[in-house]
């Protein structure tokens, strides 16, 4: 089983060798490695040619944002699997894609796996688990999904269902996993492994007008898939994590 992953860079040389040297750490080696850089000033590139044992395929060219370059990288991608690896993210360790590659195997009738992350902060210190053990796509009319980079999909989905939307500014992969989940009902498990460490604060978790923003998104993405849902509840979805949390503690 090969699994394509595919890291999204612009300008990147300052975390992407952590990200390089996490794939280069994996014991499973039939792994198709796809960089989509947007065209870096920096020494991104010097960074990739210096990992070219690694990195099956590499392009760099200017592109129309993260999503139009992860779907550069889905259309090279030949792999069985497919999954992201942001540019400032890392594995959690070393045999995350053998035991991805090991949960196929055992289910092949699966179309995508669900699984956890690690956050960390700037100092490297681990704040946070998000783990998918109790989502399932119902739950995503209320504005909760899985973690991007802890779903690895059929490459076969995008051909069928297609490709990241490029109107959306953050909320593309909320439109897609919806699309996939609740319009087409793609068959999933949950792995309960957590494939990655992600740097928090993301393009799409910080401040007041980018929970504004991907509200919005969120419910275009529900209404372009035809998913009833109720507009109160996706406004306060930060409302019922912080429930959530406290019942946890």
């Amino acid at each position: 089983m090969k699994i394509s992953i595919i890291t999204v860079c612009y300008n990147s040389e300052k975390t992407i060798e952590k990200t390089f040297q996490s794939v280069l750490r994996q014991s499973y080696k039939n792994v198709e490695y796809i960089v989509v850089d947007g065209g870096s000033k920096d020494a991104t590139i010097d960074l990739v040619k210096k990992y070219e044992s690694i990195v099956s395929k590499w392009v760099s060219e200017p592109d129309k944002g993260l999503y139009d370059a992860m779907n550069k990288g889905i259309a090279i991608a030949t792999g069985d699997l497919v999954g992201v690896l942001n540019s400032d993210d890392i594995f959690t360790d070393e045999k995350v894609l053998e035991n991805v590659a090991n949960f196929h195997m055992d289910n092949p009738n699966i179309d995508a796996s669900v699984g956890n992350i690690l956050q960390f902060n700037e100092e490297g210190k681990t704040v946070r688990k998000y783990s998918a053990k109790n989502w399932n796509p119902e739950k995503l009319k209320i504005g909760f999904m899985p973690a991007h980079p802890a779903i690895f999909f059929k490459r076969g989905l995008f051909g069928k269902y297609g490709l990241y939307h490029l109107d959306f500014t953050i909320g593309a992969d909320y439109e897609l996993i919806t699309r996939f989940f609740l319009k087409e009902n793609i068959s999933w498990k949950f792995s309960n492994i957590t494939t990655t460490s992600m740097l928090i604060g993301g393009v799409s978790s910080s401040g007041v007008s980018s929970y504004q923003l991907i509200s919005k998104e969120i419910k275009i993405a529900l209404s372009r898939n035809n998913i009833k849902f109720s507009y109160l509840k996706v406004q306060l979805r930060g409302f019922w994590k912080v429930i959530g949390f406290l019942k946890k503690n």
